[in-house]
């Protein structure tokens, strides 16, 4: 950790998914994080401390208030994190083999023999059911695997790189999608994480949809000159548990206003779990509901 470089206050924001001005509220009011000066006096965050902001940031993302974490000694901080990881990781699936060996080779550094459980999975299981039953289970392990300390950052990283892979390869693998709907697929800024877009691009393109990915963090203005650019029936935005969930609100109002009424909004991923349902806006806190969004969608009167 001590080799790591420090971080600017950008560079922490973009990869805690904390916001400046929470950072510099919580300076403030709890004395942490406590940045450095450098020689223009901008702020510079120690590694270890950017380490800690990431783990609070789950945390948050888990209900825990800000608050309770700084009040928090370091025994007490340390059952916080195996207190939220733990439920979770027993429902979904450390008794499952698959996710067992996944975690094991991920661990082990051992990349081709991931790549390779993980495609014979997906072989064997389908595509659909691959992203459903596998995938997003797999995700919430690795993600608590990282919470209570089992994996680094980078093997987080590792298997989602691998995943990326797996999936934009399968994507690439199925029929050029002709059918209806036209769906338009990215998330705002400050969303760079572009896994459940991708999960939710296989799945839509497999049952028939004509899929165009912007990729990620794409400004709102320009979703709506792509929207009309592609002549898309919808939107699908995608918004994950690192979202700041202060913004969900405004920004998918925002987006819906922007948009002609004509074109349909969805709002997928853990994000739109914190978005207050409102006319015009389909919310897709799973993947199920996805698919049952495009068969509702076909049976409307378009």
């Amino acid at each position: 950790m001590n080799d790591l470089p420090a971080m600017n206050i950008s560079a922490v924001e973009r990869d805690t998914g904390l916001g400046k001005d929470t950072l510099r509220v919580w300076e403030r009011r709890y004395g942490f994080p406590q940045p450095t000066r450098d020689d223009h006096g901008e702020r510079v965050y120690p590694p270890e401390q950017v380490e800690r902001l990431r783990v609070m940031k789950r945390l948050i993302d888990q209900g825990l208030r800000p608050g309770r974490l700084f009040a928090a000694s370091a025994e007490e901080f340390a059952e916080l994190c195996h207190a939220c990881a733990s439920p979770r990781r027993n429902d979904v699936g450390q008794g499952d083999p698959l996710i067992r060996q996944t975690t094991a080779l991920v661990k082990a550094n051992d990349v081709p023999a991931l790549r390779q459980l993980l495609h014979q999975a997906m072989m064997r299981l389908g595509l659909q059911r691959f992203v459903i039953d596998v995938v997003a289970p797999l995700n919430d392990a690795v993600g608590d695997a990282w919470m209570s300390g089992e994996f680094e950052v980078f093997e987080e990283h590792l298997y989602t790189e691998q995943i990326k892979s797996l999936l934009r390869q399968a994507i690439g693998n199925l029929p050029a999608g002709g059918g209806t709907p036209r769906i338009l697929l990215t998330t705002p800024p400050d969303e760079q994480h572009v896994l459940g877009l991708l999960m939710v691009e296989a799945l839509l393109a497999l049952d028939g949809a004509s899929c165009i990915s912007l990729g990620t963090q794409t400004p709102l203005a320009d979703i709506r000159m792509a929207a009309t650019a592609h002549h898309a029936d919808i939107v699908a935005l995608s918004l994950s548990a690192a979202f700041p969930g202060r913004q969900v609100g405004a920004l998918v109002s925002q987006l819906r206003q922007m948009l002609p009424a004509t074109v349909d909004l969805w709002v997928g991923g853990a994000g739109a779990q914190r978005a207050t349902p409102v006319k015009g806006i389909v919310l897709l806190p799973t993947l199920q509901a996805t698919l049952d969004a495009l068969e509702t969608w076909r049976q409307g009167d378009h």
